[in-house]
């Protein structure tokens, strides 16, 4: 939600890092962003949740890899 919540407002998610136990938002506005961005017009929970594990775990897997640091790339992938 975190991230969604930053792309959808046009932030730059290059410096972003998830902020682990922090609480963001209303469960509705995490709702309504899961809606607009999972991809699908009418989703089912399991669409929902499907979409929600998928993004969480490329998103963690960004952030652990040197090669999405943007302090060791610099700025040769900006905006990758």
């Amino acid at each position: 939600f975190q991230y969604l919540k930053r792309f959808h407002q046009g932030y730059d998610l290059d410096m972003f890092w998830y902020e682990a136990h922090s609480v963001e938002g209303s469960p509705v506005e995490c709702l309504q962003l899961f809606l607009l961005h999972c991809g699908v017009m009418d989703p089912s929970w399991a669409e929902l949740r499907n979409f929600t594990w998928f993004l969480n775990i490329q998103l963690r897997d960004c952030e652990n890899s040197v090669f999405c640091n943007p302090d060791f790339v610099q700025d040769t992938l900006k905006g990758f």
